[in-house]
């Protein structure tokens, strides 16, 4: 049984419906326009401004959904948190996106919404302060980076925790990876793309530019 809540996790996250959102509202990939990573700010920015409500509902049930089953079950916390951060993987790599997906941030969302509803409030204050400073990727990285503290600070059980560790591992894999984009030669070069990866979630310095990019920019 835990071993099918996990699966089923995988595979619910990795419905994607930002992708779907562009392929039903406008026939577009959203793998081929900004950053290249199916979310809700591609949907934003190159489907429909009102799409990323429903994209964003949806993402965040994939990683709750699970999650409570988990619980629903009697399969112990554990296992729970673990069909949760499957259907995060889900939604970062899909299988039948060639592994291209999102960020995941919503889907994590998701998963404290059930276990650690202080944990998704942290979240989304953190990105309003972004918001406001334009800084949002950095400050999603923020937030995620220390919720394992905020889980620690609010006595929250040990598996709660080293979730929101597994969280910023996934974040951080996933945003250095950023869906196999070529990385320039060895060298100072790369070294800051893979710093502005890390830190601002893309590979040039101005935001504008690279998430603005259409197909075959």
């Amino acid at each position: 049984m835990a071993a099918l809540a996990i699966i089923f996790g995988y595979l619910l996250g990795s419905i994607s419906s930002a992708y779907l959102a562009g392929r039903w509202l406008k026939g577009i990939d959203l793998r081929r326009y900004g950053s290249g990573t199916v979310s809700g700010t591609g949907v934003y920015k190159h489907v429909a401004k009102w799409a990323v409500v429903v994209v964003g509902i949806f993402d965040i049930a994939k990683g709750a959904f699970p999650t409570w089953l988990g619980l629903r079950l009697g399969l112990g916390l554990g296992v729970a948190l673990a069909a949760g951060l499957a259907a995060v993987v889900g939604h970062n790599w899909p299988f039948y996106l060639e592994f291209k997906g999102g960020r995941g941030l919503s889907t994590m969302m998701g998963i404290l919404l059930v276990v650690f509803p202080g944990g998704t409030l942290w979240l989304l204050a953190v990105l309003g302060l972004g918001r406001l400073l334009r800084h949002t990727a950095l400050a999603a990285l923020g937030g995620v980076a220390t919720l394992p503290f905020l889980s620690w600070i609010t006595q929250q059980p040990p598996a709660i925790a080293w979730a929101c560790g597994g969280m910023l591992l996934l974040t951080v894999a996933k945003r250095l990876e950023a869906n196999r984009l070529p990385l320039p030669p060895p060298g100072t070069k790369r070294r800051q793309t893979l710093m502005r990866r890390l830190l601002f979630d893309r590979d040039v310095g101005l935001r504008e530019p690279w998430t603005e990019r259409g197909a075959g920019d």
